[in-house]
């Protein structure tokens, strides 16, 4: 049976586990274009989830995964950005910062908050700086829920390099 999300054996927020099935979701990218978690199986997925696009610590977070996106794609990893902006604040930060990876608009925060990843605070909505690996199976690797955006993209690329390494 599918999920919420349209992921069978998805988990909510609560229990998000390494191990555990990571959410589905469907979600239009900086472009236009409809992502699902669903087509990336069978590859290696950075998911992070981010506060705002053009602010100082968002900037420094997807520049640092931008630069590490050649290391990532060697080890065919692919790298999606999810936040609450809109598809046209996202269009605009990916061109200013020429950003080569898709950046998904969770308008509602439903992914993030099935990735528990979700604040919301009177008209004050966000998602929490959380990143996930998921594996080519759709299980979630890793979880960071304490992020350093100036160092996390090395973090990450470390991780997955000893995920493989592992998975092998």
């Amino acid at each position: 049976m599918l999920g919420l999300f349209g992921w069978s054996g998805g988990s909510k927020a609560g229990q998000l586990v390494v191990g555990g099935a990571a959410p589905g979701f469907e979600l239009v990218d900086q472009d236009g274009e409809l992502r699902r978690l669903a087509d990336y199986r069978g590859q290696w997925l950075v998911l992070y989830f981010y506060p705002k696009d053009d602010t100082p610590g968002c900037t420094t977070e997807a520049c640092n995964f931008r630069d590490d996106v050649p290391r990532l794609r060697r080890m065919e990893t692919r790298v999606l950005g999810v936040s609450v902006d809109s598809r046209n604040s996202h269009a605009a930060f990916a061109e200013e910062h020429h950003l080569p990876f898709p950046l998904l608009s969770d308008r509602d925060g439903e992914v993030a908050r099935a990735y528990g990843s979700y604040v919301g605070l009177g008209p004050i909505r966000f998602a929490k700086r959380n990143t996930f690996i998921i594996d080519p199976d759709g299980s979630i690797a890793r979880i960071y829920r304490k992020v350093k955006p100036a160092t996390h993209s090395d973090e990450v690329v470390t991780a997955v390099a000893e995920l493989q390494e592992s998975d092998g």
